[in-house]
């Protein structure tokens, strides 16, 4: 139950990246990369990341909610979920692993005094 639940929200989390209309594109000449940022409609940004040159998500993302605070760190190679995401929300920070592009472990931690902080 848990997969199918944050397998549903990488799924979002990769959508909502493609469908946001606010947005700057720059290609990174060290990396050879399009750095994206996109924004919420309020301006502030919603999503860090890059593309690859034939549009695969590379490298660390971080997803902002309308306020700029941190909901999730994630990484991608060539377009493949790879390693640590991170979920912060009010009451509990998730940790998925990725390996082969599936998820491979799931940890939860409840908040009560806050260690590991989403800023």
């Amino acid at each position: 139950m848990k997969k199918s639940i944050l397998v549903s929200i990488a799924f979002l989390f990769t959508v909502v990246s493609f469908a946001q209309d606010k947005r700057d594109l720059k290609l990174n000449a060290n990396t050879n990369l399009i750095d994206v940022v996109y924004y919420h409609d309020n301006g502030v940004v919603s999503q860090t990341g890059a593309y690859t040159t034939d549009g695969k998500l590379q490298g660390e993302w971080l997803s902002f909610d309308t306020e700029g605070k941190k909901q999730v760190s994630a990484n991608y190679d060539n377009g493949k979920k790879v390693g640590k995401w991170f979920y912060w929300n009010d009451a509990t920070l998730k940790e998925v692993d990725y390996t082969n592009n599936k998820i491979a472990n799931v940890s939860e931690w409840k908040v009560k005094n806050p260690v590991a902080t989403s800023n």
